[in-house]
């Protein structure tokens, strides 16, 4: 699948969108996209930075503060 249909694809399933959130998610992606310099800004975590999530995904787990992918859905769908 080429670009252009992708895109003419994503603005189809955008428009069937009726949450308010979930609009502003996307124009809050956009504009981070725009303020990005380029690709190239991506920098990747370090070791240490990526055991840290680990470390505290885990320890929110246990203590129960996380959502469902299907709480997810439910609240944007």
């Amino acid at each position: 699948m080429d670009i252009q249909t992708r895109k003419i694809e994503f603005i189809q399933e955008f428009l069937k969108i009726q949450s308010e959130e979930a609009i502003a998610q996307f124009e809050n992606l956009l504009k981070k996209r725009k303020n990005s310099d380029s690709e190239d800004a991506f920098k990747p975590m370090t070791i240490e930075e990526l055991n840290k999530r680990i470390d505290k995904s885990e320890k929110d787990f246990k203590t129960d503060k996380y959502k469902s992918s299907f709480q997810l859905l439910l609240k944007y769908f």
